[in-house]
């Protein structure tokens, strides 16, 4: 009889896992408005989206490479921004699949902003993959500076 020393798992055998486990960390932590779109995440077929804000705007960026920006529509609907579009899968002549891991098809993703924002001023750009949308906030949701007077 062999006897072997235990040891801990190696990080490859837990590799796969790790994005599954950070993809249910972020439903739970989702809104429960989100977690229709759950099957999205999972799938891959949503771009990923980054949203941050300065004093002046909220910036969205989602990473559609390989798009056409006449196959995306951005839509801005009462401090609701939505993403949408289709990739059109390419139509490949005298050639065999062997591995199809890109995601063609329509998606849709969408953002609840947290403030107002000004909607004649939204503005766009679509350079090397990467959709950029600059939503200056409403003047109500800037922040104020309090001057404090002194006695």
């Amino acid at each position: 009889m062999n006897l072997l020393r235990w040891q801990t798992p190696g990080l490859t055998a837990f590799a796969g896992l790790s994005s599954l486990r950070n993809e249910i960390d972020r439903l739970f932590d989702a809104p429960l408005s989100e977690l229709g779109r759950a099957s999205q995440f999972l799938t891959g077929s949503a771009p990923a989206l980054d949203v941050y804000e300065d004093k002046d705007n909220f910036v969205v960026k989602a990473e559609v490479p390989g798009m056409e920006k006449e196959d995306i529509d951005v839509n801005l609907h009462d401090d609701i921004l939505s993403i949408s579009g289709e990739r059109k899968k390419e139509k490949l002549e005298n050639a065999q699949t062997h591995r199809t891991e890109r995601f063609f098809g329509r998606f849709q993703r969408t953002v609840n902003l947290p403030a107002p924002v000004v909607a004649e001023k939204v503005s766009g750009q679509y350079k090397d993959g990467i959709l950029t949308i600059t939503l200056p906030k409403a003047e109500e949701a800037k922040p104020k500076q309090i001057d404090v007077q002194v006695n």
